[in-house]
């Protein structure tokens, strides 16, 4: 394979981010003459993490529509036509062999205009409820990688392939040395430790739960890695100690998974997917805030096979010291959502997907 040229595209939320990433890592390694070029939308957090991953990347004027009228929604039209145009100008230059859609609403324009002109699109759908944007485009793309069984309900059954999400790779190759993990975080080896991870821009309600049960976690001997994101950071680094530990942003999530013995989890389908391939015991606290309620249905995937745990935020006052109570005294009940989560484990996602892009250029 000479020099192809690729174009991925998708973003919003890290979720959409590092999917894409990881395929373009896949196909560089595997096509290292390879070009490659990203298409987020122009203000998210793609603009800054692409070019941190070493890609080049183009922004488009667009941003889904708010639920209730707003005077972003009376833009949307002319922020479409501009997007529709900008990716008709970035195809006809760029010239890809192939177009990689991960979701987000910056895929769709280019997805779109690409397909049109019968470049192969692939799609890769990372939630069990698929997204609008892959939903709106599953007639125009050739295949459809996705994470979840029962895809069939959004796409067409002859076009999904069951590939799982990609993950970071440092999580592929998780080595378990626990006591270089336990000196990053400068933590003792002595008390068990919850990792809290909130989402790349943190959870408001996750946050306000850990600050008021400190007291708790204090008289269960736990010790605490609170991710509690860049949004929040200020208001929580008070709490920063020897067995609490708050940080804005995870770099190195591969010493944070190895030194957890419990996690406490949003159910967006990236962490899920990192989660079944990490195997500790889970607690998903899905975000009620996302579209079509997905974050509820990730989790659910796994409750369903006694893979995890769950807590809707609502519930959390009245039900969350019982859960982790009787999670935290149950050495069984750890056993078994390890074994059960991964079982779920797919982790080989970048490598499925890059086969199915190599099937459409190389055909």
């Amino acid at each position: 394979m000479g020099n192809y040229r690729f174009i991925l595209s998708g973003g919003g939320t890290g979720g959409h981010i590092y999917p894409a990433i990881a395929i373009a890592n896949e196909l560089k390694k595997r096509h290292p003459e390879a070009e490659f070029l990203f298409v987020g939308a122009r203000d998210r957090m793609e603009m800054e993490k692409v070019p941190l991953a070493g890609y080049k990347i183009e922004g488009l004027w667009i941003s889904g529509l708010q639920r209730k009228l707003t005077l972003k929604n009376l833009m949307f039209p002319f922020k479409l036509i501009s997007s529709l145009i900008k990716a008709g100008k970035i195809v006809s230059k760029f010239k890809p062999h192939a177009v990689v859609g991960t979701g987000g609403f910056a895929s769709g324009p280019l997805l779109k205009i690409a397909s049109g002109r019968g470049i192969p699109c692939v799609l890769q759908e990372q939630n069990s409820y698929a997204g609008i944007t892959n939903r709106l485009l599953k007639d125009k793309v050739a295949k459809i990688c996705v994470a979840y069984d029962g895809m069939e309900a959004f796409f067409p059954s002859q076009k999904i392939i069951k590939t799982g999400n990609p993950v970071r790779e440092d999580l592929e190759k998780l080595t378990g040395d626990r006591s270089e993990a336990l000196h990053f975080f400068t933590l003792g080896a002595s008390k068990p430790i919850l990792l809290i991870l909130g989402g790349s821009l943190g959870a408001r309600r996750i946050n306000q739960l850990i600050e008021k049960k400190l007291d708790y976690f204090e008289r269960l001997g736990i010790q605490l890695i609170w991710q509690c994101g860049k949004l929040y950071y200020e208001d929580y680094k008070k709490y920063n100690s020897d067995s609490v530990k708050v940080m804005d942003f995870m770099n190195r999530m591969d010493h944070a998974y190895t030194a957890a013995d419990f996690i406490i989890s949003r159910a967006g389908a990236g962490s899920v997917s990192e989660l079944c391939i990490v195997g500790k015991p889970v607690l998903f606290i899905p975000s009620p805030n996302v579209a079509e309620d997905h974050q509820t249905k990730n989790a659910m995937a796994l409750v369903k096979e006694h893979a995890a745990l769950m807590i809707m935020e609502k519930d959390l006052d009245n039900e969350f010291e019982p859960v982790f109570s009787n999670l935290f005294q149950s050495v069984p009940k750890q056993e078994e959502l390890k074994v059960n989560i991964k079982k779920l484990a797919m982790p080989n996602a970048a490598k499925h997907i890059v086969d199915e892009i190599e099937k459409l250029v190389l055909h």
